[in-house]
């Protein structure tokens, strides 16, 4: 018996829509979050496309670099270019209506997730906003 899974399948995100969806995501990430990230990256994969923030990362003033291999500075700017995975979208033809995986760093893996909306499915920026908690102090 076939049954419909939306965390399964999907369709290959037409390259028209890629950049209408990274300005979406852009214009969402800069009106409700500003302040809290360096740098949002929006990537595309098949039917996929990852959300990724870059923060600035907290290193203590009394780092010790004996201890890490690495100065203050450098361990700064090697922690400002990696990136914080924050979810996964599975495009099924409809702008508005996609699946999300959040990405769990206990597994090391992107995980199915209900949007806020109680449904599998919603719009980018409701599954900007689910993830946005990587991005909360």
């Amino acid at each position: 018996m076939w049954v419909f899974d939306p965390q399964a399948g999907g369709q290959k995100i037409p390259d028209s829509i890629k950049p209408l969806l990274t300005r979406r995501i852009l214009n969402h990430a800069a009106e409700n979050y500003a302040g809290k990230y360096n740098k949002i990256d929006v990537r595309f994969r098949g039917q996929f496309c990852y959300i990724d923030a870059y923060t600035e990362p907290y290193v203590p003033a009394d780092y010790d670099p004996t201890f890490f291999g690495e100065s203050r500075e450098a361990r700064i700017e090697r922690l400002r270019n990696f990136p914080t995975h924050l979810c996964r979208l599975r495009y099924f033809g409809d702008q508005d209506r996609w699946s999300m995986a959040f990405y769990t760093y206990s597994h090391d893996e992107y995980e199915p997730c209900v949007f806020d909306n109680g449904s599998w499915y919603g719009t980018p920026e409701e599954a900007f906003d689910a993830s946005a908690i990587y991005l909360m102090e």
